[in-house]
Order: structure tokens, then sequence, then C-alpha cells
């Protein structure tokens, strides 16, 4: 460390590769000028103050983070996009690893292959492969980070058509807990492979992740009806009758907010085939509203980003639902109109992977739920989170489990009702092969299996 801060923050000292000068990662402490950026995340309510961000530029430096915070007794948080709900990127008084700096892609069009990065942006990752006609299932925000997304599992409009996120990795670098960097796919360590398609953050820092690519029509639809929540009952049944026969490039979708229920599906390919679809939903009877929007995919990816950014408070919560009753439909449509309540169709090419596959876990379940709410006075925090535990409530008799990148403040709880008990113990093995001391223990956590050595 060099013992000047030139500008308020210190830089690691140079290295040198092939003669020439590299530099190292930026370091800040409290008080640096860029702290406070570095340490906000996406959810204002997340107010942290680690002792240390290291923003990482290389997985060399990963390497030496994770080595000096153990050293130096400190928790680590991994940050990448932020978007976390429970901001465990930010450890209070810890070292916070900061890939943001990590964000470069290498698209190999012949290979329909693409390589990103620790802390690349989903729509960095779109961006670059939709020039060759290529995508990878990618999730619905284009500010999430990749690396957040894809280890829980990584649902996106391209899921029922070729899989989650985690189906189409082929292989990840990672720094372990023992600072080791190894490659972890089908071939090499293929059990931290298995355990990284779906078991989140608890098995190392991943620096780079290389992705199988698809053909992609560049082209998108979103198809919306609009009725009144007191009336939905029998469009809502009827929607879902229709979700159960609709071909992959169809993701049905729901949601219910503000007194209004709205039903349709997002389309991936040709629109006018997605419009061809679309009659279906005569079904469901004369909405209130109609809305069919052509788009490019790309703008399809970012037609969700918030452009309130990392300034609302937020709270959610998720269930996996195997079979949507009625009861469960009429759940739904008793929500609060404060908060705002959806369902995103599963199966398809989610189904077609046989569940020991990965760590990934409830791919039977049709939809999938989360009912969120944002706000900006903290003076509404209990009021806002307590509604949303609520309408979570009302749907839980339906629930099949949770996904684990929708978990919130659910903790242990949380993660078994993401997976099963046969496949928590094996992720309790692996973690004892490779973070016996429950190093990455600031996530969604799965402990060791020998109680003694978990936090």
């Amino acid at each position: 460390m060099t013992s000047a801060r030139p500008a308020g923050r210190s830089v690691e000292r140079t290295r040198r590769r092939g003669g020439i000068a590299m530099p190292g990662p930026e370091v800040l402490r409290p008080g640096d000028a860029g702290y406070d950026a570095a340490r906000r995340v996406w959810n204002a309510m997340v107010d942290r103050r680690p002792a240390l961000i290291v923003r990482c530029r290389t997985t060399s430096d990963v390497a030496a983070a994770v080595a000096r915070a153990r050293t130096e007794g400190l928790e680590i948080g991994v940050r990448c996009g932020g978007h976390g709900v429970v901001g465990h990127a930010v450890p209070e008084g810890g070292l916070m690893i900061d890939l943001t700096p990590m964000g470069d892609i290498r698209v190999d069009p012949q290979r329909q292959r693409a390589t990103a990065q620790g802390g690349a942006l989903l729509g960095a990752l779109d961006a670059a492969t939709a020039p060759y006609g290529l995508a990878t299932t990618a999730g619905n925000v284009s500010h999430t980070g990749v690396g957040g997304l894809t280890l829980g599992g990584g649902m996106g409009w391209l899921a029922r058509e070729h899989g989650l996120a985690c189906d189409n990795l082929l292989s990840c670098e990672v720094v372990t807990a023992s600072g080791d960097v190894v490659r972890a796919s089908a071939e090499e360590n293929d059990e931290l492979f298995w355990g990284l398609r779906g078991g989140g953050g608890n098995f190392g820092v991943v620096t780079r992740f290389e992705f199988r690519l698809h053909r992609t029509d560049p082209r998108a639809l979103s198809v919306e009806r609009d009725f009144p929540v007191a009336g939905a009952m029998a469009p809502a049944a009827r929607w879902r009758d229709l979700s159960e026969g609709a071909p992959r490039q169809a993701t049905y979708t729901a949601s219910v907010g503000g007194g209004v229920a709205t039903l349709g599906f997002v389309w991936t390919g040709d629109p006018e085939q997605g419009r061809d679809h679309a009659r279906s939903l005569e079904a469901l009877g004369e909405p209130v509203a109609r809305r069919d929007v052509e788009s490019s995919y790309l703008d399809l990816q970012r037609r969700d980003d918030d452009v309130q950014g990392h300034t609302q408070r937020r709270y959610w919560k998720g269930h996996y639902v195997r079979e949507l009753s009625d009861a469960a439909i009429a759940a739904l449509l008793a929500h609060d109109p404060s908060v705002s309540a959806g369902l995103q169709a599963y199966g398809g090419a989610i189904a077609d992977v046989a569940d020991e596959a990965t760590a990934f876990s409830h791919r039977s379940a049709a939809f999938e739920y989360v009912v969120a709410t944002r706000w900006s006075d903290p003076d509404e925090d209990d009021v806002r989170m307590a509604t949303a535990r609520q309408s979570a409530e009302a749907l839980a008799p339906y629930s099949s489990g949770a996904y684990v990148n929708a978990l919130s403040d659910d903790g242990v709880a949380g993660v078994h009702r993401a997976y099963p008990p046969a496949k928590l113990a094996r992720l309790s093995r692996l973690k004892d092969a490779v973070d016996p001391d429950n190093v990455f223990h600031l996530n969604h956590n799965i402990a060791p299996s020998r109680a003694a050595t978990a936090r």
C-alpha cells in the first residue's frame, strides 16, 4: 500500500504485466471521495458503512481482497449490480469487494459463446451479443448484475425457450475462500459447478462466466389487457388456463395493483406470430384497456428499468406457485392496492432440465409470484413492509417454495423454502469442501454441515 492517499483515496501499488505498469485496485475508506457512491445500492434502505471498499480490476485483485479480509477479520460482501434487496453486498464495518470495474464482455459468434467478467451488467451482455443475432437468458432489468442473477438461477424472457441463465452457463472462474482461483465446469470441479448454478454466492467470488448463446429474433411483442380487480376473477382464471398450453415464445405475466389487474404475455420472436396468439386472449372478456407493444428484444430487456434508480426504498416477498388454483387467484386479487403483485410463468425449457442437474430448485413451478413496494419516506418503512408481508402471507398456502433471488429478510426459513432437504444437504456438504469457515456468509446463507464451524 502506498503511504500517500492522493485525491482522498488510496490505490494499491502498480503491478507490471509484460513490462507495462498496471494499476492495482482502488481502495476506499470512509471519508474518501467516491466512498459514498460506491456503497450505495439499489435499495435506499441499505445505508451501511464498510471499513474498506476494494474496487477490483482483476481476478488477482479479488483473491488479494479475500486474503486481506480474512487476515484482518473482516466480513466480506460482494457487490456487482447491487440489486439484492437485503443489501448483503454492503457489510457494516467489513470489506466490500466491488466488482463493478470488472465489466468486460467478449463474444465468440462462431462458437456462440460469451464470457462476462463478474461485474458485468445484463444490459451490457445483451448489447454485446445482439449485433450477432445472439442472446442468452438474462433477466428482465438491464442494470441487474450478471453474477447475482445467474448464481441464483436466472429467470428471463428467453427462459421458456432456452432455459434459465444458469442452464446456459458453461464454466466459471472462481476465487475461493482460501484465495485459490479455480475453474468450474462440467469437466473441472463439477460439484462446485453444480452448486454455482442456483446456490447463490455461497461458494466463492465468480470473476468470469462463460455462457452458451442462441440465435434470437431481434423482435418482441408485449400484450396486456387491463381489467378492474373487482371483476377480474373470471378473466384471470381463463388467462391461467391459456398459459398452460402456451407456446414457448410466450411468457405469461399478470400484475395487480392500484385496483387494476393486468393479464397478458411477452412474446419473443416474430410479432405477427405473437399477435396471432393474442387472439386467444379474447376469451378473457372485454378489457378496459389493451396494449400490444412491438419492440426490439433489447428494448424489451430495458422496459422494466427503474428510472428512479438507487433513490427509492424497497421491499419484496416471493413464492413459487406449483398450481394457480381459483383460491390462489382470489388471494392475488385481494392484495392491498398500495403494493404491486405479479406472476411470471415458468415451464417450457425450465422444466426440461432434471431437478438434480443443478442446485436451482422448483423447476415444476407454474409461476413465480412477487409482491413489491417502493417508497421514499423512511417514516413509511414499517407500514410498507408490513403490507407486503401480509399480501405474501395470503398466497403462502398455495406456494411450493421460493426463488432464492426473490428472498428478502426470510433468513434460514427462506433458505429452507428455496431448497428441498436433500438438495440443501448436498449444498452444505459442498460448503464443507470449499468454505468450511463460512467466509462467504453475507448471502442467503447455506451454512457448512458441521455446526461448530458455521457462523
